[in-house]
């Protein structure tokens, strides 16, 4: 199985590509397409039918996936790269930048 340095409920920027700047929450990380849901970016209108759980149907706005190739870990707003390093038995990530733990 692949491995991200980059989880489900951590802040980033995207770092490339028609969304580049925005910053939002990772909701969601597809391991399968290496991809990543960050919340309030990538919006796209979905068509939706009538159905039982909405009667009316219509277009609904929703987040889209990244490439997490064009995602970030952000530190105080700022785009760090991310290690790991052995705190006593614990593996934890931390900001080569700041060096702090994450």
């Amino acid at each position: 199985m692949k491995k991200f340095k980059i989880k489900s409920g951590d802040t980033v920027k995207v770092i490339a590509g028609d969304h580049k700047g925005s910053e939002g929450k990772v909701l969601q990380i597809l391991k399968e397409k290496d991809r990543a849901i960050v919340e309030g970016v990538n919006m796209v209108s979905k068509h939706t039918k009538p159905s039982a759980q909405s009667p009316q149907g219509g277009i609904v706005k929703k987040e889209a996936s990244l490439h997490i190739s064009n995602l970030a870990l952000t530190e105080d707003g700022e785009a760090v790269r991310v290690g790991y390093r052995m705190d006593g038995d614990k593996k934890v990530r931390f900001s080569k930048k700041s060096e702090k733990a994450i």
